[in-house]
């Protein structure tokens, strides 16, 4: 050790030093030696003493280090529990938004069902009502054709107030008879017969709207050639003279040895244009 070789070159010096007495060396050397000794277990205690602390420090620093060692491993052990909860609550947020897009997808679908079933309620509904809407018209029709008089009877007092110049009663009697029998023959012929009212008021839109519906409607009818003939005169009449031409013609082609036909060539005769002409069916304004 460092203090025992101090201690060894101090003696040397003493050894080495001048020539002395035997007396004075004896006690000096005894008081050395003694010195010496009192050195010796000086250095010993502060050896103790120094191995103690060190052991002591040492023993800190084991401590210490098992301490920083057990920090350090907890620290590694909350970093990986961190990190694995930062991964688990990563991959339930994905589950958690997989989740809510699901939800939002079925919402969607939900609604697209929804609104499909109420527009069938809708047209159920709509479809009800215009059920209804006939049922209630068909049991008035009903009602009005049970106080109505018999068809024979109504047509006879129309064409009779016809026949008289009663135009306003005819009217309404023909209108009536429309109304309460719009399936038979004879109503073709109360149409006709309007229009023979409205044409005499010199109300020719309408005329040729009533002649129309005998030609639309009861084209076979025994007004069909009347109905033809008199749509053609209310055009001209109306300055639709290309449109009443064309009537005229087509009379001419479906009924070329009728009565109407004899009279619808004198009318082309007269506004100067051939009876031979193709009908075009062209309507000009």
């Amino acid at each position: 050790m460092k203090l025992q070789r101090v201690f060894v070159l101090f003696l040397a010096s003493l050894l080495c030093a001048g020539a002395v007495p035997a007396w004075a060396v004896n006690k000096d050397m005894v008081q050395l030696q003694t010195q010496v000794q009192q050195l010796q277990e000086a250095m010993t205690a502060m050896q103790r003493s120094f191995d103690e602390r060190m052991g002591v420090m040492k023993n800190l620093v084991e401590q210490d280090t098992d301490a920083i060692n057990k920090v350090v491993a907890a620290l590694t052990t909350l970093q990986e529990t961190l990190t694995k909860q930062q991964g688990d609550a990563g991959a339930k947020i994905d589950q958690l938004s997989g989740q809510i897009q699901a939800l939002n997808d079925t919402m969607d679908e939900i609604k697209v069902r929804l609104a499909n079933v109420t527009k069938q309620l809708q047209d159920m509904q709509a479809a009800q009502s215009s059920i209804q809407a006939q049922q209630a018209q068909q049991q008035a029709q009903q009602q009005a054709q049970a106080q109505a008089p018999p068809p024979d009877v109504l047509y006879n007092n129309a064409l009779r107030d016809y026949n008289g110049a009663k135009n306003d009663l005819a009217t309404q009697e023909f209108s009536d008879y429309i109304k309460f029998y719009p399936n038979t023959d004879l109503a073709g012929n109360s149409y006709f017969y309007l229009g023979e009212i409205q044409y005499r008021q010199g109300n020719y839109q309408q005329a040729a709207a009533s002649y129309d519906q005998v030609l639309q409607n009861f084209p076979s009818g025994n007004k069909a050639a009347s109905a033809q003939l008199k749509k053609g005169f209310a055009l001209i009449e109306l300055g639709k003279q290309d449109d009443g031409v064309n009537e005229l013609r087509k009379l001419l082609q479906r009924y070329p040895h009728s009565p109407e036909a004899l009279q619808a060539r004198d009318r082309l005769r007269k506004l100067g244009v051939s009876s031979s002409g193709l009908a075009s069916g062209r309507s000009r304004g």
